[in-house]
């Protein structure tokens, strides 16, 4: 078995994380900036939308990687956990809280799982 795509498709997985979750900032900052709502009514939303796009990254790792697709995908949610992590930690001098382990435990178990669908949903040829 050759690595040889594995890299990229992780990185491909973990940008398409990033461009989900930017935009998807975006559009609750501006929903928060020009409403009433608060991030506490937001709250469930923001975590299904981070759920699912842990799971969506996960898939396109997979299917990328087109082998060991749960280990693509909860490499594409580990990076993105520790990319999280130290921006945290290097840019606010806060470190993970227990409830934050528990919810990239749960980003990391999404995106593998992802992964092993993406590997069956792509053409192995």
């Amino acid at each position: 078995m050759t690595y040889r795509g594995f890299i990229p498709a992780v990185l491909f997985g973990l940008t398409t994380i990033l461009v989900i979750a930017l935009s998807f900032s975006l559009v609750v900052s501006l929903v928060l900036a020009f409403t009433s709502f608060t991030e506490h009514s937001v709250k469930w939303l923001i975590t299904s939308v981070a759920f699912i796009t842990m799971f969506l990254g996960g898939t396109i790792s997979g299917a990328k990687a087109k082998e060991r697709g749960w280990i693509a995908g909860a490499v594409t949610a580990m990076l993105f956990s520790l990319l999280t992590f130290l921006i945290q930690y290097l840019g606010y001098d806060n470190s993970f809280t227990s409830e934050q382990y528990m919810y990239h435990g749960g980003y990391i178990a999404a995106a593998a799982i992802g992964g092993i669908i993406g590997v069956n949903l792509s053409s192995n040829k």
